[in-house]
């Protein structure tokens, strides 16, 4: 009967030890935002020590004076799959997902006129692939500059001024 409790005994105090450590050395509750919309944090002094990156000092003019946003983000509905040729043999494949940034209320256009932009865009990636723009380190700063203003002067031939910028938000190569 003995052997059978102490099992049992053991089983307990690991599982209230358990919880009492988990409990213990739970992280502290965040402090909630303020309703007034300020922020909790001190952006100002932070932004004035240049520490850290903050709301204030992030750079990012994607927000009015009074905080709503002045553009939107489109992804495209499916990915594009670019064939990467060697010797007339296909060496690898290429994956990628495009956002554009649009003004607000723009995402209605590109949706619109999709179709012509996957055409057109799939000619630059092509053209990409075929100057080599895939090999090697394809993700390396200068190549990914080129292809995005590729992108970015392509989507404006057919939107005009509507389209802020082009956004590769997912790349992938397959070699074969």
């Amino acid at each position: 009967m003995l052997g059978k409790l102490i099992p049992l005994l053991i089983a307990l105090v690991g599982l209230g030890g358990g919880l009492g450590a988990g409990l213990a050395l739970r992280p502290a509750p965040e402090p909630a935002a303020a309703m007034d919309g300020t922020c909790p944090c001190d952006c100002d002094a932070l932004a004035q020590t240049g520490a850290g990156s903050t709301h204030a000092d992030s750079g990012d003019d994607h927000a009015g004076e009074d905080g709503e946003a002045t553009t939107d983000f489109v992804k495209m509905n499916n990915q594009f799959v670019v064939p990467v040729v060697k010797e007339s043999d296909i060496a690898a494949l290429v994956v990628l997902s495009i956002s554009f940034e649009v003004p607000v209320g723009g995402s209605e256009t590109i949706y619109k006129r999709e179709p012509k932009l996957r055409d057109r865009f799939l000619q630059v990636l092509f053209d990409h692939a075929n100057t080599g723009g895939f090999d090697g380190a394809f993700t390396a700063g200068p190549n990914m500059e080129a292809l995005r203003t590729a992108l970015l002067e392509t989507a404006r031939h057919e939107l005009g001024n509507n389209v802020h910028d082009i956004l590769i938000t997912d790349i992938a190569r397959q070699d074969m």
